[in-house]
């Protein structure tokens, strides 16, 4: 059996001029990164054409038999062009750490990926080093400010930007810096964020153009003064050199399918510490590019969908028409319960356990959000047509139909019956709404997450976590927004809760603003904002043979 990468290595792409024209592009609105990679001018969005159908792709909670939400996105999309429909298709950027850490490569699989996949996992067009560069020169410009006299002044134990860097390190998660007299900086604790987790990384995707861009950075809160007053990365005069270092990265970048569908790859925060979904700017020029818009959000639907529909739709003014839930008859007996090692054989006791987890997040997105929905379910040759036929009684008591999709093994072939499906949906009347007003506190908000889509029975806050609401509420930031971080391998707060568990409290342990992206972050439990290696990483098995050929890289 070929790997991913040897599949999309054998490929023959189209060059990217050829997809620029399938996305209604000209030659003036897109700039070559070498012949498959292009950046999208942002003049585009002055066009006046009418947006596609938007079309959401989530999943169930993560398991390690894997669920396969990107490769399905992909699939759909060529899948809807195989059925003539004019669709492109919008993605989230990889990050190096976990390309290098747990999962490897991550731009789709089998015969449903985007390419060129080295480039797309690695450097790309550099869009995270600009992020990262931002961050940091932010950071410098701080603790260069602090250094110089501190005319704003600010408390050094109360600084809250960190720097970043996009790999999983947890050495770097706490650190002493400023060390070795009074030349070299003053000293303090401080920390590490992974890129994707940065501020800029959400300000970057949630930007509307490049002056909302600039005044978003200039809101970013980097600290407190000693009487406890936000300073900003306006006060510190740090906007306008930020800006221009993502003035390039803020562009969407252009790709494709294996099947040449148009794929517009941008930006990449994680949904488990950040809100996880691809760029607002790319997703309005996959809007004016396409009458079928197929995008994704990070990890379960508890996460990446709920962020992606109450903020970033929020924030933006979009409407989806669809969403297509995907799960596996393996993953759900996960949930029921069952060891990796044990999920070969028909089991549909740990099925019939495992299912509620689907059935959560199938009722959330239409009794929550009000949408029209689809359960897309990988087939696997281990699973039996009696394992299938209950899946779909399970959904179809809720009025969700099941569709099976074999897009890994036959790319858009085996989306079209899926494709199918999502064109029908998108003629449906919804009655698309959020979770929560943002005008309730912080507290409302929060608990209307954690009641109405973890199925949780309330919420527990820290004394640091009370201490922090009653100041961003003091300083007029409790109507904006909330970001959960918390782990995604469960409903809960606890990893080992698997399925749909009930009668369970969330642990805020943490809250800040982030006042650049127009959010509150609320973290929960042991999440952390800088991963670490696994004991076997990826990079372990990433190589470059003699030619330069890259092997490896999943």
């Amino acid at each position: 059996m070929k790997t991913d990468i040897e599949i999309a290595q054998e490929a023959k792409l189209r060059h990217i001029s050829e997809i620029a024209k399938r996305a209604h592009l000209s030659e003036d609105e897109i700039e070559y990164y070498g012949k498959y990679k292009a950046k999208v001018d942002l003049s585009v969005l002055e066009k006046k054409k009418k947006d596609g159908k938007l079309i959401l792709v989530t999943a169930i909670n993560p398991t390690p038999a894997g669920e396969g939400k990107t490769t399905t996105t992909i699939g759909l999309a060529d899948g809807l062009a195989r059925i003539g429909k004019d669709v492109v298709v919008a993605l989230r950027e990889p990050s190096l750490g976990p390309v290098f850490g747990v999962k490897g490569g991550a731009a789709g699989g089998g015969y449903a990926q985007v390419v060129p996949m080295e480039d797309i996992n690695l450097h790309f067009t550099g869009d995270f080093h600009a992020i990262g560069a931002a961050n940091n020169l932010l950071a410098a410009m701080l603790d260069n400010h602090i250094f110089q006299g501190n005319a704003l002044n600010i408390d050094p134990r109360k600084i809250t930007w960190r720097r970043c860097v996009d790999m999983n390190d947890r050495q770097l998660r706490f650190v002493v810096d400023g060390l070795g007299g009074n030349k070299n900086g003053v000293p303090r604790e401080d920390g590490y964020d992974i890129t994707v987790a940065s501020e800029i990384m959400a300000v970057l995707c949630l930007a509307t153009s490049l002056s909302d861009l600039k005044a978003r950075l200039s809101r970013i809160i980097v600290g407190y003064t000693y009487d406890d007053k936000p300073v900003t990365a306006g006060q510190l005069k740090a906007a306008g050199a930020m800006t221009a270092l993502l003035k390039d990265a803020l562009k969407p970048n252009l790709a494709q399918t294996l099947e040449g569908t148009p794929a517009f790859v941008h930006g990449g925060p994680f949904a488990n510490i950040a809100h996880g979904c691809n760029s607002v700017m790319a997703t309005r020029v996959a809007l004016r590019s396409g009458d079928y818009v197929v995008t994704e959000a990070g990890f379960g639907a508890d996460l990446g969908a709920e962020k992606f529909l109450d903020i970033k739709c929020r924030v933006a003014g979009l409407k989806p028409s669809a969403v297509v839930i995907v799960a596996t008859v393996r993953a759900l007996k996960m949930h029921g319960g069952l060891a990796k090692t044990e999920l070969n054989g028909e089991n549909l006791a740990a099925l019939e356990k495992g299912l509620p987890n689907l059935l959560r997040h199938v009722s959330n997105i239409r009794n929550v959000y009000g949408l029209p929905s689809v359960v897309a379910v990988n087939r696997f040759p281990t699973d039996t047509d009696a394992e299938i036929a209950l899946v779909m009684e399970k959904c179809r008591a809720l009025g969700v139909n099941v569709i099976l999709s074999t897009v890994w093994a036959e790319g858009g072939k085996g989306g079209e019956a899926l494709a199918e499906e999502v064109v029908r949906l998108c003629g449906e009347k919804s009655d698309f709404r959020f979770c929560y007003d943002e005008k309730l506190s912080i507290k409302e908000k929060i608990g209307a997450i954690v009641t109405k889509i973890y199925g949780g029975d309330g919420v527990i806050y820290t004394a640091d976590a009370e201490k922090q609401i009653a100041q961003l509420t003091a300083l007029g930031f409790d109507k904006i927004p909330v970001c959960m971080a918390k782990t995604q391998y469960s409903f809960s707060d606890d990893m080992t809760k698997l399925g749909a568990p009930e009668h369970f409290e969330i642990t805020v342990r943490n809250v800040k603003v982030s006042a650049g992206a127009g959010f509150i972050v609320a973290l929960t439990g042991n999440i952390m904002t800088m991963p670490g290696l696994p004991k076997s990483p990826a990079a372990e098995r990433i190589d470059v043979d003699e030619t330069g050929k890259i092997v490896g890289l999943f």
